[in-house]
């Protein structure tokens, strides 16, 4: 008992010293920032409550923390360095400044982080589609550092052309182009008008005439869910969309209604600001496993 005690004032006394301590993170807009003291997570509200970007704060209480400076260069380079790189392809903004993104080397990321799947990249303040970047995975979430110099440049070129010209994924092919790159460009095209109306076409063709909850749609759900890190728990037939149960990949519930012809998004189950419709069940488990951190 004697040790608990212990243990509980030292734990107060490294609190009181958190409201005189200043601290990095970095902060996606609407989002909260957290402090680690005493080995324990602290997560307060920035203030201003819409900041986005990295920032120095000191709290206020034990629920908010202002923003009272932007950190010097190499304190922002000493806070990624304390975080795991990895390489990513830009495949298309989500909201604000977080993008989505694949890796460039889908051995390398299942080796290190146990699996590969597209990633949000927070902070975005460079680069754009296809283009290659640095990011930095830790501290709740993926941020973005600095445009991948070793990417070849060209090949950003030719698949944004590609995909100006509405050219199938299937159809993509040129010297020099991964696999993984194969995969950025069929995740872009879903997101495209033609991409789209290609899935609805081909979920028209290939559903069952006159039934529900067939073996197919679950698994085609199932199949959309696990792209994005997520497991399909249950769905049920709702007329116009499906109703569908899953968890993320820490093994929250959540229940999303699911438009049945491109499995887009009707109501997500959380606060999107009235943006549902900009995402599809893959992209959805990647937006929600970082709800937290917005």
């Amino acid at each position: 008992m004697a040790d608990i005690r212990k243990l509980l004032q030292q734990i107060a006394k490294e609190e009181a010293k958190l409201y005189d301590t200043e601290f990095i993170a970095p902060c996606v807009g609407g989002g909260t920032v957290r402090a680690v003291v005493a080995n324990l997570i602290y997560t307060f509200q920035p203030q201003p409550r819409d900041f986005e970007g990295w920032g120095i704060f000191q709290p206020i209480n034990d629920r908010v923390a202002e923003v009272i400076d932007e950190p010097s260069l190499p304190q922002w380079v000493e806070y990624l360095g304390l975080l795991k790189p990895v390489r990513l392809n830009l495949l298309y903004p989500l909201r604000g400044q977080t993008w989505l993104a694949y890796p460039v080397n889908e051995s390398d990321v299942q080796q290190r982080f146990g699996e590969a799947k597209p990633l949000p990249v927070h902070l975005v303040s460079e680069g754009g589609q296809f283009e290659g970047i640095i990011a930095r995975i830790g501290g709740g979430g993926c941020w973005f550092e600095a445009r991948d110099r070793r990417a070849d440049p060209q090949i950003t070129v030719q698949l944004r052309e590609c995909l100006r010209g509405e050219m199938l994924p299937e159809n993509v092919r040129f010297p020099g182009m991964t696999p993984e790159q194969r995969t950025a460009y069929d995740l872009a095209w879903q997101q495209t008008d033609a991409g789209q109306q290609q899935r609805r076409q081909r979920q028209v063709r290939n559903r069952p005439p006159r039934r529900i909850n067939t073996r197919s749609e679950e698994r085609q759900l199932q199949e959309a869910l696990q792209q994005g890190g997520g497991e399909l728990q249950d769905f049920r037939d709702r007329g116009d969309f499906w109703q569908v149960e899953w968890t993320t990949s820490n093994g929250e519930r959540h229940t999303s209604a699911i438009d049945k012809n491109d499995l887009t998004v009707i109501s997500s189950g959380i606060c999107l600001s009235g943006r549902d419709r900009d995402f599809d069940l893959q992209s959805l488990v990647g937006v929600i496993e970082q709800s937290d951190e917005w």
